[in-house]
C-alpha cells in the first residue's frame, strides 16, 4: 500500500509544476497526514523539494499559508535520441519533458559500422548530459532506430543485414537502462501527445520510409515489432523501390529524368550526391517542368500507400513526418487530389508534421515520459541525494528500475 502511495502522489508531481497538499489530497484521493508525511520522506530521499507556501508566493493572503512543493530541478535527466541511418540526435530533458540540451552529429552512412553507431550515439548522450549539468547518468534513455523492434529491444534478422547495422546493441552499451523503439513509432507518439487520434499513421518519409500505426488508440507492433514496415510495397507496386524514402525518390526519380534528356537547368547545376528532396519542391515551386514531374509522381505512391492504410486498417488521419516534412505541402497537396480518384470515401485528412527533423527525439522524450508517469518507482531507481538540511535516516530508498517488456503508452 505504501509502494502503491508514493507511486500515485509521484505521479501528480510529474504533471504538476507546484501543489500543495489540498491538491495532491484532490488528485490521488489520499489523507491528508499521508501526503504530508510521503511529501516530507520524498524530500529527504531527494525527489521533492519544498518551496515559498502559498502566502508567501502571493497566491493567498488569508488564513493559514499552504506548504507548496515540487520535483527538484535536478532530480534526474531523461534523455532521447534519434540514431538515424546518416544523422544522429539526441537532447536531454527534465522530468517535465522540457529540453536541457541537444546535439547532433552526421556520418557517411555508407562507412559506418556498428561499433561507429554505438560510439556516435554514447559521445551525443555524454555531450548532452554535460550540457545540462546531469551528475550521474540518466534515469532513461529511449533510442529511436530506422528498424523493426520486438519487445526487447531486439530487430529480425534481414537479408541484407541493415536492421543489424541499425540496431547494434544500444542497450548494452549505454549507461543505467535503455529502451530501444523503432523511429517511425516514436514519431507516432510525438504527434499523438500534440493531436490525441484513435486511427492514425505517421509516415517517417526520409532516405527510407516506415508508418507508426495507431488503431483504436493502441499503438500497433505486431510480430518482432514488424507493423509499418514498407516492404510490402515492393509486392504491389512491383518496382523494388518499397523501403525508398521521399528524398531517394526525389533524388532517383530527378537523375533518370536528367539522364533521359529532361531540361531542368535549376536542377542539373546541383551536384548529384548533394541533391535533396528540398531542392526538388523548391524547382517545382519555382515552375521547373521536371521537378514538378517529380513531385507529381511522389504525391501519387503517397497516395496510394493512403489508400492502403485506410482500406485495411480505417485510418483516418495521416501524418507525414521527417525532415522533408516543412517543405512537402505540395506534394500532400496534389496526393489529395489523387487519393480521391483512386479510392473511396471516407477520405483521410492528409498533414505534414509541424515538428521536422526533431520529430523522433520529440517521440523519444514522450516515451521515456510515459514510462516515468506510469511507474515512476521503476524508473526512479535511484536517490539524486537528500536536500540539503535532510536526514535520509530511516526512509526508503526508491525502487530499483527494472527493463520491462514494452507497455504501449495510452494516447
Amino acid at each position: 500500500m505504501r509502494r502503491l502511495n508514493i507511486q500515485a502522489l509521484l505521479r501528480h508531481a510529474l504533471a504538476v509544476e507546484t501543489f500543495t497538499a489540498a491538491e495532491a489530497m484532490e488528485a490521488t484521493g489520499l489523507a491528508r497526514a499521508t501526503v504530508l508525511g510521503l511529501c516530507d520522506e520524498l524530500i529527504g530521499a531527494g525527489w521533492l523539494e519544498e518551496i515559498e507556501d502559498s502566502r508567501a508566493a502571493g497566491l493567498t493572503t488569508r488564513g493559514r499559508p499552504a506548504r507548496r512543493h515540487r520535483l527538484r530541478h535536478d532530480a534526474g535527466i531523461l534523455v532521447g535520441v534519434d540514431a538515424g541511418r546518416r544523422g544522429y540526435t539526441a537532447r536531454a530533458a527534465d522530468l517535465h519533458g522540457a529540453t536541457l540540451a541537444t546535439a547532433h552529429r552526421e556520418h557517411d552512412p555508407d562507412t559506418v559500422d556498428r561499433a561507429q553507431r554505438i560510439a556516435t550515439v554514447s559521445a551525443l548522450v555524454d555531450e548532452v548530459l554535460a550540457g545540462s549539468d546531469a551528475v550521474g547518468p540518466p534515469l532513461l534513455t529511449v533510442v529511436g532506430i530506422p528498424a523493426p523492434v520486438d519487445a526487447h529491444g531486439v530487430s529480425p534478422v534481414d537479408v541484407s543485414a541493415f536492421w543489424h547495422l541499425m540496431n547494434p546493441g544500444f542497450d548494452e552499451h549505454l549507461e543505467g537502462t535503455v529502451l530501444v523503439e523503432n523511429d517511425a513509432n516514436l514519431t507516432a507518439l510525438a504527434e499523438l501527445a500534440r493531436h490525441p487520434e484513435q486511427n492514425l499513421a505517421v509516415l517517417l518519409v526520409g532516405e527510407r520510409i516506415g508508418a507508426g500505426l495507431v488503431v483504436d488508440g493502441k499503438l500497433l507492433h505486431g510480430a518482432r515489432g514488424g507493423a509499418g514496415e514498407m516492404r510490402f510495397l515492393d509486392a504491389i507496386l512491383q518496382d523494388d523501390l518499397g523501403a525508398e524514402g521521399v528524398g531517394s525518390l526525389a533524388r532517383r526519380w530527378t537523375l533518370e529524368e536528367l539522364a533521359s534528356g529532361a531540361d531542368s537547368t535549376a536542377l542539373a547545376a546541383i551536384p548529384a550526391e548533394q541533391l535533396t528532396a528540398v531542392d526538388v519542391f523548391a524547382a517545382a515551386a519555382a515552375g521547373d517542368e521536371v521537378a514538378r514531374r517529380v513531385l507529381d509522381r511522389i504525391g501519387e505512391r503517397i497516395a496510394r500507400i493512403a489508400a492502403i492504410l485506410v482500406s485495411l486498417l480505417g485510418i483516418e488521419r495521416i501524418v507525414v513526418a521527417g525532415a522533408v516534412s516543412d517543405a512537402i505541402g505540395p506534394v500532400l497537396a496534389h496526393t489529395s487530389e489523387v487519393l480521391t480518384e483512386i479510392s473511396r470515401a471516407p477520405f483521410p485528412e492528409i498533414v505534414a508534421s509541424t515538428l521536422g527533423r526533431e520529430v523522433v527525439v520529440t517521440g523519444a522524450i514522450e516515451l521515456a515520459l510515459s514510462r516515468l508517469r506510469s511507474a515512476p518507482l521503476d524508473v526512479l531507481r535511484t536517490s539524486p541525494g537528500p536536500a540539503e538540511g535532510t536526514d535520509r535516516a530511516g526512509s526508503e530508498p526508491p525502487t530499483p528500475a527494472q527493463t520491462h517488456p514494452r507497455e504501449d503508452p495510452a494516447p
